[in-house]
């Protein structure tokens, strides 16, 4: 464990030999039942470090907590084959990141793209899901979030500082996210770009976009009430921020009366998605993971 840091860096192998990282935190043996942190869609790991180490030092004692950097983001290795950042393949990645990790159940929490990757497991591996948080994401998703998403993944100027990375964020996002201070944009930014060379450049593989490309956002999107319908079993806190595109309140609403255990949080002055490094949310969080470890026990 990097004293400093707080975590200890996982790399694993990808069935077709990708090098894989995760954030590991915590200690590797625990009785606590695991988290595993699955950012957005152009996001790393670095966006669940507060919450990661609250959760693993947490007053219930010591948990392991995994946030994983998906292929082609953070610290993984970048996919030679564009078309592979695809949702089939990342949820193959994070099974090997379970077995590697030795983790055979776990409590989930799914920011954006991680929300769909956990309804994506309930249908593969029910079992392995004890409990899960699904951050600004849910069965349907609004085109109008993922234009918008479109419209800067892989397209952001580089920034001859990390301030100056803040400034861009802020133009771009302000409107989402109206509460945040200079601190929270700077933070931002550093989870956005990385100095390689002397230059910044983004935290993942500007292939991305291709992805995005690719969506045809004018026929409706698939509607997923079947996968969200797979965490039945489960206790689930579904988080929408306030001023969420991505996310309906009315879509929030359906999610809270369908599932018999799923409690619904507006974040207010949030837009996509909401931070859960907060103290209130890492609160609410540690609440859903000590519900999902007493009904497991």
């Amino acid at each position: 464990m990097d004293s400093e840091s707080g975590f200890r860096s996982l790399f694993v192998s990808a069935r077709d030999g990708l090098r894989l990282h995760a954030r590991d935190y915590g200690p590797l043996a625990s009785p606590a039942l695991p988290v595993i942190c699955l950012p957005g869609f152009a996001r790393t790991a670095a966006d669940f470090h507060e919450l990661a180490l609250a959760l693993s030092q947490g007053e219930a004692g010591p948990r392991r907590v995994l946030a994983l950097d998906y292929r082609g983001r953070g610290r993984s290795g970048y996919d030679s084959y564009w078309a592979n950042y695809d949702i089939r393949v990342e949820l193959d990645d994070m099974m090997q990141f379970l077995a590697a990790a030795g983790i055979e159940e776990a409590v989930f929490v799914g920011t954006s793209r991680g929300g769909l990757l956990t309804m994506a497991l309930a249908a593969a591996r029910p079992a392995m899901i004890r409990g899960a948080v699904l951050n600004d994401v849910g069965p349907v998703i609004d085109a109008r979030g993922l234009l918008r998403i479109r419209g800067y993944v892989g397209k952001l100027p580089s920034p001859r500082s990390y301030a100056e990375g803040a400034e861009i964020l802020k133009r771009l996002s302000d409107q989402q996210f109206p509460l945040f201070g200079d601190a929270e944009w700077e933070m931002m930014a550093r989870r956005t770009w990385t100095e390689r060379d002397g230059h910044f450049v983004t935290d993942y593989d500007p292939n991305l976009m291709k992805v995005l490309e690719e969506l045809d956002l004018e026929t409706p999107l698939p509607v997923l009430w079947s996968y969200f319908a797979g965490l039945d079993g489960v206790p689930v806190l579904a988080i929408r921020g306030a001023n969420s595109d991505l996310l309906s309140d009315e879509t929030l609403r359906e999610m809270g009366k369908r599932h018999p255990d799923c409690e619904t949080f507006t974040a207010a002055g949030q837009g996509h998605a909401p931070l859960l490094g907060p103290k209130d949310m890492v609160r609410r969080i540690g609440k859903l993971v000590a519900k999902a470890e007493k009904r497991a026990a």
